[in-house]
Order: C-alpha cells, then structure tokens, then sequence
C-alpha cells in the first residue's frame, strides 16, 4: 500500500494528522493568522528539507524494519485472516503511522525536554467477527516522546502506548491491541523474507519527481494467539500480511482515491499478490498504478498498470457515511494466466474514526494456469464517500 497500504493515501494522513494537532496541541500554533485553518496549513506546506525517494536504494534488514524520521510520512501496517479450529473466522488490521510535523532539527535532537518532538504517531486497530456480521475499529494518538509511541529497528517494535508489535528472542514478532472488550493477542512468524516493491523497493505513485515511497512487505506470516470479544477469548490460526513504507510525497493534482489488494493464495507455491490503482476524478484509472507477484521461491515480479484488470460488479452503500464500496471484483492478470472473482467475508468493514475508508477481510477463489485456487486477503479503499 503506499495502506500502496497502505497503505492509506497521504490525504488520509493529513486529516487525521489534523485531528490529532489539536489533541497534541490544544492552541494553534501562533504564526498562523486568526483565520487560517489547520487543514489549510497543513496543505501549504511543503516537503523543504525532509528527504525523498527518488532512486532505488538498497534496504538493509533488521535496519530498515525501523523509523525513517527524515521522511515526512511513514506506516506500519498488519492484516490477517484467522479462524479458530471449529472454522469461526475473524479479520484484522493493526495500523500505525508516523508524521512528521517539521523536518528532523538539531534543536529537537538536543531538547532537554523529553516531552518535545516533531514526530506524530497515530494507529488504527479493527477487527471483523465474521459469524457475528461485527465490525469494530478504534484509533489512538500520541506523541513520539517520552516513550509514549516510537519504533526501533534492533530489537524490532513499533508502539502507541500499549499497543504494538515487538519482536521476541526467538524473531517471532508479539502483537497486541485492546479497546474496551476487543482484543488481539498474536504471535506473527516470518516464513519468507522480505519482498521489495517496485523497482527493487522504490515504487513509484506519481510522474514528479520524489512522488514515491520505499516500499516492503513481509507475507505468509504463521500467525496464532487469540481474540477476545465482548469478553469472549477464541484461540485463532492463520496468516497475515505486513506492510511498511515511508515516503515524502502526495497524490497527484486530480487523483481521487485508491483500491489495494493484498492476497495469499492456498496453491502449494504459496503465491501472493499486490494490486493497487489509483483513481482519478476523471474515472481513469492513473498510469503509476501496479503490483507484484510473488513466486514459490521469493522472486517478485513487477506488474504494470496495463497488465491488470480489476472489474468492479456489486456494491454495498455505507449506512453511516453513505459512501458506496466495490463489492465485488473480477481481476484478470493475463501475463500470469491468473483470474480471480472475489467478495467481502462481510459487507460492513468501514472505518470511521477521524477519517472515513473501507478495510476489509475477502476471500477470492478462480484460476492460476487453468488450475482452481482460492485466496484470502485484504482490501483498501479510500476517497469513496462525498461521491
């Protein structure tokens, strides 16, 4: 995602960055005019003196699983397909985003405050009871001081108060996230390493330059722990897919929104594959849109935007936001010989917290070189409601 995972698109960011000012700081900043809005100053801002991605670089593991504080917007991104053993299947997301308000400073660096920073994490955390037809989605900011919500890459983790991921002796990685009654209690193992995006982890999201984000996921993680609800804890197995990326950049002038896909396919090569488009208001669909296949011994192969196909065929219309969703979708990936019709395990998986955007469980099931395959996964879509 850029949740590409998404990645969430960076107007996301933004409004909920905005949300999350006022709680941070309560009294707007003094240079800003009697009349100017937050929003408005956030949008003028400008990427001066935050760094870009503007050319393949190499990502060094474990350093990379880190904070990359010299670009603006960064993410960690968790979803997973569990069950129990009786077959009860639930879906989740762990999200947490770093902002930053203003570039790195040798000020903020020799504070002596340890409450003074520049860095803004948010996280968002859903869950999808499938046999109950239950949606739940919560949200938390805070700042990255004082030990209240930061990210290190040796030894791994990545927190917002009590929420977060970290990574135990053994490598596995613990994940655990409560809001009144709902929990997550997981331990994630990696079984493949990490796959790059794009052009070897630099993809590409706009024509300007800088218009791009480094870009990585870790998929097929053997995931197993619990999730209580209302109280009720369920001993859960599954798979689930971690995205990370960081970036200085926006959507481009006439880019609306866009669609992500993250699937795991049950064939015995394990294939995975990344599809995302980004819509434009003129209902083309942009040229820097793609994906990635991932093949049985790890090669990633780069997928263009002329190379997929992703029909949309039911709806489902939000009763909260009044939003209209893709419900249903038809993908066709000719180079592959992969075709694919696919559905949400449930309809209502919309967030609506500081910002609005569907993040849902789906299971597609179709074709890979004639042979019948069944995949499960996730799916983003943002800049649907006010349409």
């Amino acid at each position: 995602m850029s949740k590409t995972k998404i990645l969430l698109p960076f107007l996301l960011l933004l409004a909920t960055a905005v949300a999350a000012w006022f709680w941070l700081w309560p009294t707007p900043p003094a240079t800003l005019a009697a009349n100017t809005s937050l929003t408005s100053y956030l949008i003028e801002e400008t990427a001066e003196g935050f760094a870009q991605a503007l050319e393949p670089t190499p990502l060094t593991f474990p350093r990379d699983f880190g904070s990359h504080d010299e670009y603006q917007t960064e993410w960690w991104y968790y979803t997973g397909n569990l069950a129990t053993a009786d077959g009860r299947e639930f879906g989740y997301q762990f999200t947490i985003f770093r902002r930053a308000l203003a570039p790195p400073s040798p000020e903020t660096a020799a504070s002596a405050s340890t409450w003074r920073t520049n860095q803004l994490y948010f996280a968002h955390f859903a869950l999808s009871d499938v046999a109950a037809d239950q949606f739940y989605a919560f949200e938390r900011f805070s700042r990255g001081a004082a030990g209240l919500a930061g990210a290190t890459a040796e030894p791994y983790a990545v927190w917002i108060e009590d929420w977060g991921v970290a990574e135990q002796a053994d490598g596995s990685i613990h994940l655990q996230a409560e809001q009144t009654g709902v929990a997550l209690d997981l331990v994630l193992s990696q079984t493949r390493p990490p796959i790059l995006h794009g052009r070897n982890g630099l993809s590409q999201k706009g024509t300007a330059p800088g218009n791009a984000s480094y870009y990585y996921s870790q998929i097929n993680q053997t995931s197993v722990g619990t999730i209580t609800v209302d109280g009720q804890s369920y001993a859960v197995a599954g798979h689930s897919w971690k995205d990370h990326e960081y970036s200085t950049s926006a959507l481009e002038e006439g880019a609306v929104g866009w669609d992500w896909f993250s699937l795991q396919l049950d064939n015995d090569d394990q294939n995975a594959l990344m599809l995302f488009q980004i819509r434009r208001a003129d209902g083309s669909i942009q040229a820097q849109s793609g994906g990635s296949w991932v093949t049985a011994d790890n090669e990633v192969i780069h997928l263009e935007a002329d190379e997929m196909q992703i029909e949309v065929g039911e709806t489902w219309t939000s009763p909260v936001s009044g939003a209209t969703y893709p419900a249903e979708w038809l993908i066709r990936v000719p180079r592959l010989g992969l075709e694919l019709e696919g559905r949400p395990l449930m309809a209502n998986q919309e967030l609506n917290v500081s910002t609005t955007y569907w993040e849902g469980a789906v299971r597609f099931t179709g074709t890979l070189n004639g042979q019948p395959v069944t995949a499960t996964g996730y799916v983003e879509m943002t800049g649907y409601e006010g349409r």
